[in-house]
């Protein structure tokens, strides 16, 4: 009797359940604008505050800020943005934005850009709950590391407006000045002081000194440079008179201010800099380099399109430089003019690089400074990067004195078919700017180990690490004779597979922390045969990913007597976590959290045990939670979207089922959250290679840049799956075939999908495969290929327009995967491509290909709807004006989210079609009309 009643009340609490889900409404395109997202969360230092932004797709945004221990009592500010917490963890400073629907309401109305509102600024005091604000706000600046001051930059002052009443009086006429009124300030507010006409400003880090500029007034050589004590007010011009000053920059402990000036016209195609250095401490400037300094590259000057770095210990100073500007005479002759002159690229064999990647580099390439040090006590300067050597990577704080160089340049012709070239690798001497090789045609990306004992690097080639030795020069192999791979084990493509990282050095350089697959290795360079696994090989065995949390981007080594956090992530189940351990820890790493949830964004406070971080499954939005480094208990923050308790959302499983090869594949399967096993569903696959680990990643509703928005599909009665793809080399259309087609008929198998109304939708890669499959199956009643290669043969000779590269590194390497040159396996290419067996497609075709597509050619497009087109097959063709391969503007995804679900609703549940369907949308109706409307037949 018991038993019935138990089961009486849970099929009543089932039951009540499911009613409520149904009384809930379905996602409709209006949704989008209000879906919330929330970023930039930061906690103090002190681990006391907390604040982050939440912002809606349109529309007002807000900050909240609140203890960490009652996060119940926030303070919002509406319209915040841009913030920061002070230095001295007791303001939060940061901008407020005009109302949206006013500045939209005046942009309709062709208000002036004069007198559209502007941003303003907020000073809260955490401690007291006091807000000061600060209108017609251009920026702002405080310290990054010690003091309590905030620096703001106004807008221009409005002119006066001459009085109608009086005919006599004339509005003065403002001064023509770059520069604005600025307020330094204490925050506490007992210490200010105001500039006019300033242009640039900035504090020291440690909070003792701020520079500021003032700009010209009336073409007057009367801007100048001052330095502001903090500590007394006293402000001192440094400098006057010049037209520029620029790169402004304190060392680290406020010894130098150093800057650039030039007296040349702005106009000047290449003005002459100096790279001028005042002692704060002993008030003297000297102009340390120009253009006729000994040291500096051949024939060159100082750059002003470098940057000014000091090392920690203000011994050197970093600078650019460059090559003296030449004169053509043809480009100067004013006689010649503009249409008589030819307009011609002119492509050469012989060439690093061919001319759509030389047009795209051309800026970056006219303006390019090579970097130079100058030893302060000496003067004596290093040209460190040259035009044989360009690459010169110095530290984020520089406490050594030589730098690591690479060049790709003896390789950059090869570049256009192989993305893996080498490079050679150099130890730069910051003393005189000598180089030593360590190796020639390294395929890896060197650095050098904390401690600068090492240079480290993949080699791709060999699938192992490798270290050198600075000082024995000896290279070391650091993985060989190890039993398991440090490669990508489930590399797919025709190229050599990349690793899976290192997690840092410890103190001293005494080792390196290397991943594979699952676990971390100890491995000193000195001894790399005792090799240990600080996991204990317990990722292996249970199939989870360990990975060292870096809490502290500050701290480059690991102090091998501090415990260490681990992110862990399951790769069967999905779930994932954190665990700790020790560097030589005797007993398995230990389990903090490890919950079916997307754990990321972990967040410690610098001084104390406090953590933030962003929890989500697919059904619960990623909110911020509060906890301490033991995770014991959790405390949501946040509150993210609770709108999304009247909708019907929808849940995630994850399906396992074998390719046709017998491969075990898994899949993402989405269905409603008012799902009635009884039912049968139409059912939407999308695909792109691997999505399984996304299980329990959250999905936003958002108008679509190119893809189904899952989430809205399911909460309109669709279920949506995603399946894994495994591909064989040579073959990526037939390996989408065998993991796609089984996987669909695994989850027909499970009853509840209509399999008379399917389809697939895909963008780029997936928009491929969508393409392909439909020539080899009609199983599904319509399909969506955005941006989609359907003849390989084209498309192998074709350039990637938004980088310049040639296309033929994708099919003989990546993502095409067949492996080989179009006259090495041109059947392959042909097989292979959807183009040449368009006569076999029985399927409804929505294409997406837009006509500024830079990685895709749009063209490509373009020979689907034709082919299509000319068999009398119904297909469409959304072609969006200057948009790329993704949409970028939010008319135009909203406009494509509209049209995808017609599209499908029609197909798939039998909604009338739209009018853009069955009637198009005619040249001549451009603009007029958008045709959403359904057709009565």
């Amino acid at each position: 009797m018991i038993k019935k009643i138990v089961v009486i009340c849970f099929f009543f609490v089932g039951l009540i359940n499911h009613l409520e889900a149904q009384q809930k409404r379905s996602l409709t395109h209006q949704d989008y604008d209000g879906w919330e997202s929330l970023r930039s969360e930061k906690i103090t230092k002190d681990g006391r505050w907390v604040s982050y932004q939440i912002s809606p797709q349109e529309g007002d945004g807000r900050i909240e800020i609140f203890p960490f221990k009652n996060p119940d009592n926030k303070y919002v500010i509406p319209r915040g943005t841009s913030f920061s917490f002070t230095a001295d963890d007791q303001f939060v400073v940061g901008k407020i934005l005009p109302q949206e629907d006013t500045v939209h309401l005046l942009k309709v109305k062709k208000t002036k850009k004069e007198d559209m509102p502007t941003d303003s600024l907020f000073i809260y005091e955490m401690s007291t709950g006091e807000i000061e604000k600060y209108a017609r706000v251009k920026s702002f600046d405080t310290p990054s590391e010690k003091g309590s001051w905030v620096a703001i930059l106004f807008e221009k002052e409005k002119p006066a407006k001459k009085d109608p009443a009086d005919s006599t009086s004339k509005a003065e006429k403002p001064k023509k000045t770059d520069g604005t009124k600025l307020l330094v300030r204490s925050l506490s507010g007992d210490q200010s002081f105001e500039f006019e006409r300033v242009k640039s400003y900035g504090f020291a880090p440690n909070g003792d000194y701020f520079h500021f500029e003032l700009a010209e007034e009336d073409t007057l050589d009367n801007a100048a440079i001052h330095i502001l004590n903090l500590a007394t007010g006293e402000s001192q011009e440094i400098h006057q008179g010049m037209t520029s000053y620029t790169m402004n920059k304190f060392s680290p402990q406020s010894k130098y201010l150093a800057f650039l000036t030039s007296d040349d016209s702005t106009k000047a195609k290449k003005p002459y800099y100096q790279l001028q250095l005042f002692d704060i401490e002993n008030k003297s400037l000297s102009q340390i380099a120009d253009e006729h300094t000994d040291g500096i590259v051949e024939n060159g000057r100082i750059s002003e399109n470098g940057s000014l770095k000091f090392s920690e210990d203000e011994s050197r100073i970093f600078f650019g430089t460059a090559p003296e500007y030449i004169d053509y005479p043809y480009e100067e002759d004013s006689t010649i003019l503009d249409d008589e002159r030819p307009r011609l690229d002119i492509w050469g064999w012989q060439d690093s690089q061919i001319q759509p990647m030389q047009l795209k580099r051309k800026s970056r390439e006219e303006s390019r400074s090579y970097l130079a040090t100058m030893e302060l006590n000496s003067g004596k300067i290093a040209q460190l990067e040259t035009p044989d050597l360009q690459d010169v990577s110095l530290e984020n704080k520089v406490t050594r004195e030589v730098g690591l160089g690479t060049t790709n340049a003896p390789y950059e012709r090869n570049y256009s078919w192989d993305i893996q070239i080498g490079r050679d690798v150099y130890l730069v001497d910051f003393k005189d700017g000598s180089r030593k090789l360590i190796e020639k045609d390294v395929s890896g990306f060197p650095s050098i180990s904390p401690g600068g004992k090492y240079v480290y690097w993949y080699a791709g080639r060999d699938s192992a690490w490798v270290a050198y030795d600075i000082q024995s020069e000896e290279k070391i192999n650091l993985t060989a004779g190890l039993d398991v791979p440090f490669y990508e084990e489930l590399h797919d493509s025709p190229s050599n597979p990349g690793s899976y990282g290192s997690s840092g050095w410890l103190d001293e350089d005494e080792a390196i922390l290397i991943n594979d697959r699952y676990d971390i290795w100890k491995i000193d360079p000195k001894n790399p045969g005792a090799a240990s696994r600080i996991t204990l090989g317990e990722g292996r065995k249970n199939k989870i990913e360990f990975r060292v949390e870096v809490l502290d981007r500050e701290v480059l080594s690991i102090d091998p007597e501090e415990p260490l956090i681990l992110n862990a992530f399951h790769e069967m189940t999905k779930e994932s976590g954190y665990y700790s351990t020790r560097i030589d820890a005797k007993t398995a790493p230990k389990k903090l959290i490890f919950t079916p949830n997307r754990y990321y964004g972990l967040t410690k406070a610098k001084n104390s045990e406090e953590v933030l971080v962003r929890k989500s499954t697919y059904v619960e939005n990623p909110d911020v939670y509060l906890t301490d480094l033991t995770f014991q208990n959790l405390t949501k923050a946040s509150n993210l979207n609770p709108q999304q308790a009247t909708i019907n959302w929808g849940t995630s499983e994850l399906v396992s089922y074998l390719a046709n090869d017998g491969t075990p594949l898994q899949g993402i399967l989405f269905k409603p959250e008012n799902f009635d096993p009884t039912k049968k569903y139409p059912m939407m696959v999308y695909f792109y290679e691997r999505s399984s680990d996304g299980l329990y990643s959250y999905r936003s509703p958002a108008p679509s840049a190119s893809t189904i928005n899952i989430p809205y599909f399911v909460s309109n009665e669709y279920v949506v799956f995603v399946p894994d793809i495994k591909y064989e080399l040579g073959l990526p259309g037939p390996s989408a075939y065998n993991c796609i087609i089984p996987g669909v008929q695994a989850v027909v198998a499970k009853g509840f999908v209509d399999a008379d109304n399917m389809a697939i939708q895909g963008q780029s890669w997936g928009g491929y495969q969508v393409a392909y499959l439909i020539t080899q199956t009609n199983m599904f009643k319509a399909a969506g290929a955005g941006a989609p290669v359907v003849n390989m043969t084209s498309a192998y000779g074709g350039i990637r327009w938004g980088t310049g590269m040639s296309r033929m590194f994708q099919y003989e390497q990546t993502q095409s995967r067949i492996g080989g040159t179009l006259w090495q396996k041109p059947l392959y290419y042909i097989e292979n491509s959807p183009l040449f067996f368009m006569d076999r497609v029985e399927t409804p075709v929505l294409i997406m290909h837009n006509d500024e597509d830079g990685a895709v050619p749009w063209y490509q497009g373009i020979e689907m709807f034709m082919a299509l087109k000319r068999l009398s097959k119904p297909a469409w063709l959304l072609q969006y004006n200057g948009e790329d391969h993704n949409l970028v503007n939010r008319r135009n995804r909203k406009d494509l989210s509209m049209r995808l679900s017609q599209f499908f609703d029609h197909y798939l549940k039998g909604a009338p079609a739209p009018l853009w369907m069955t009637e198009g949308l005619p040249a001549v109706e451009k603009g007029k009309t958008l045709k959403y409307e359904l057709s009565d037949n």
